[in-house]
This record gives C-alpha cells, structure tokens and sequence, in this order.
C-alpha cells in the first residue's frame, strides 16, 4: 500500500506540474498548449497502465475540482465507461456535478457524459431525462438530441422520435435529419395501417414525402394503401416512382409490382413499361419481370431469345438459372442435367445474403429499413452483382 501511496502523490505532483506549466503565461504558449495536451495523454495512459481501478478512483475522489482538472476527472470517467465498468464512470461524472467549484460551464458537458454513462448502463429512463435536460444547450443539444432520437428508435417509440426530430429540423436544415424524420413518420404510418387506420396512414405517409422526396418506404406504403382500397392501377403507378427516387430500390418496386399484376392485373400488357425501365436501370429482378411479361405477351421463344442475349452482357445465376426452366420447357423436356443445375443455383443462392448496408456492411436475408449495426436509415439495400441484381 506505502508503494502504491508513493506512486500516487507522484502522479499528483506529475498533474499538478502539467497544470501550473499549461497555464503558465510564456512566449510560444499556443504550441506548448499542443506539447502539454499530448503529455497529459501519456500520463493518463502511464496512470491506467500501472495502477489499479481502486487506486486511479481514490486519485479521483482527491483531485481538487477546477477549471484545469476538470478534463482529467472527465478522461478517466471515459476511461472506465469504454472498459464497460459503467458503475465507476457513474460514480465520476456523479462526483464532479455535486462539486459546488465545478465551474457552471462544464455543467452542460459533465451532464452528456453521465448521461451517456446511463446509456451505456441500461438506464435508459435516467439518460432520456438527462438528454431532455440538455436540449437547449447551445453546445449539446444537438448531440443530446441524436441521442434522444436513437434511444427512442431503439425502444421503438416513433412518436416521441418524431417531436425531437421535429425540433431538430426547425432550426436546422440538415438533409440527413429530413430523411430520419420522414423514416420515423413511415413508422407512425405503418402502425396506423396495421390497425386499418387507413386515413391517418395516408396522410403520414404524404408528410413522410414532404420531408424528403426521395423516401422510398413512404411511396411503397401508399402503394400498399392503393391496393387495399382496390385501386390497383394506381398502386401500379405508385411502385414506379420508386425507380425516379432511388433505382437501388428498383427490385423491391418490380417484385410488389408483378405480384399485384399477377393477382389483379395482365403482367403481358407491362412488356413495353418494363423494357424502357430495364433500358434505364439494368438488374436481373426487372429483367425477370421483363422476361415474364415477354413470355405472355409474345410467346416462350421471344422470352428465351430475350433472356440468352441479355444474359451474355449481364450474366447472373438467377438469370441462368430462370434460362434453364424455360428453356427446358420450351424443348419438352427437363433433362437430369438441367435439373441438376437448377438444384444446385438454388441452393448457392439460398445461402447468399439479399441485402447489405452500403454504410457499415451488415448484410442479411432480410430488408431493414433502419440498419441494426449503423442505426442509419434506408442504407441497407439489395446486393448488386452475378449473384444478386
């Protein structure tokens, strides 16, 4: 313990010396400023390194509160919250608030991190409460509110991510936030489409389009609608725009589109719709649309000319494997090689993930339109290749 002792007051009089020599008013003080920043961090990092938590806490509790100790105590308060001892980062941020000689503008800054601390603990109930504190903090604010919004999305509370976002864009016209707010506002419009709400669900939808135009979830929820109420043109219509707001989404349009065709519609009289939007935006989902509404419209052989010259400049498994099918039936038989071959494709692309996160990289089978490793919105979207689109 004498050991431990004596290698504590050397660390105070380590501090106290970068203290008195950072503030000591000499010439050239900008650039020592940037010596002593750096010399803080390999003392820090010589004080994590070499003591135990106990002994960096008790330094804590006996490091005087001040404006040139307040970084210090904030480091070492991020220090146990990045090691997940949240308790002890807790604890901290707990100490410098209820310091009477904390000087009143670190308040807002001590406040984020401890609510941050809260986060990062689970207590969601006390970090949403810190976080409302600091909305109108003209530094933290902002950054509370993100915080807020992804808090609210996580436990799936869409209004209450709605009012921040809302506030947010108010006083700030960052197309970013537009997009999370007409995200959130997809969400509400959902749900009152769930419950047959369909009134209120339209008119959510619409606002999601005001926020942002290009908001591709919105267009296909009014599609969704059109077709319940049994304006099925309409919705046709409604899936089309999505290739004019974001082509990456082409596939998700084309495969509600030809379901509707199929269930309510003539998917032959598309031909001529779906190869001038397969001449703008090439993929293997509107080319199998295309081949499809070919093969009704004008016979099995245009469709597999159609499929094989298409093939030989986009080649894809799915377009190979939809080839062999039609080919083979075409000829009146389905050889064991053929079959073979479509087990086989099938199999490879069963395995394959569909959607991947042009932001982080999550792939998976499943669309979300709210990433769950980013957090960012309309990022997943369908992989693009021979395996894919």
């Amino acid at each position: 313990m004498d050991m431990v002792f004596n290698w504590l007051l050397l660390t105070v009089a380590v501090a106290a010396g970068w203290v008195v020599g950072r503030y000591s008013k000499q010439r050239h003080r900008s650039r020592k400023s940037i010596d002593n920043e750096d010399s803080v961090r390999d003392r820090l990092q010589f004080l994590f390194t070499n003591y135990s938590d106990q002994a960096v806490e008790n330094f804590v509790q006996s490091l005087a509160v001040n404006r040139d100790t307040v970084s210090l105590h904030l480091s070492i308060g991020s220090h146990f919250r990045n090691k997940g001892e949240t308790d002890r980062a807790i604890l901290i941020h707990q100490n410098l608030l209820a310091r009477p000689e904390l000087p009143a503008r670190y308040t807002p800054q001590v406040t984020f991190e401890l609510a941050m601390d809260y986060l990062n603990a689970g207590l969601l109930d006390r970090a949403e409460a810190l976080f409302h504190q600091l909305m109108g903090d003209r530094e933290y604010g902002r950054r509370a509110a993100r915080e807020l919004i992804e808090l609210y999305q996580q436990e799936r509370e869409w209004e209450k991510a709605a009012q921040v976002a809302q506030t947010l864009t108010r006083s700030d016209a960052d197309p970013a936030m537009f997009k999370t707010l007409a995200y959130i506002t997809c969400e509400l419009s959902d749900a009152a489409l769930n419950k047959d709400d369909r009134w209120t669900s339209q008119k959510l939808a619409k606002e999601a389009l005001d926020y942002d135009r290009s908001c591709v979830r919105a267009t296909l929820l009014l599609m969704k609608m059109q077709i319940r109420q049994g304006n099925y043109r309409e919705a046709g219509n409604q899936s089309l725009k999505v290739f004019e707001q974001n082509p990456d989404f082409g596939p998700e349009a084309v495969d509600r589109l030809m379901k509707l065709e199929r269930e309510h519609g003539d998917v032959g009289r598309l031909a001529k719709k779906l190869r001038k939007l397969y001449e703008q935006y090439p993929g293997t989902s509107l080319l199998l649309a295309l081949v499809e509404s070919v093969e009704r419209s004008a016979g099995r052989p245009a469709a597999i000319d159609l499929l094989r010259q298409e093939l030989e400049l986009r080649p894809s498994v799915r377009g190979l494997l939809r080839l062999v099918e039609i080919a083979g039936y075409e000829k009146g038989m389905t050889t064991d090689e053929g079959r073979l071959v479509s087990r086989i494709g099938h199999l490879i692309l069963a395995n394959r993930p569909v959607y991947r996160c042009v932001s982080c990289g999550f792939s998976g089978q499943q669309l979300h339109w709210l990433c769950p490793s980013c957090k960012q919105w309309e990022t997943v979207r369908p992989i693009q290749g021979v395996e894919a689109e």
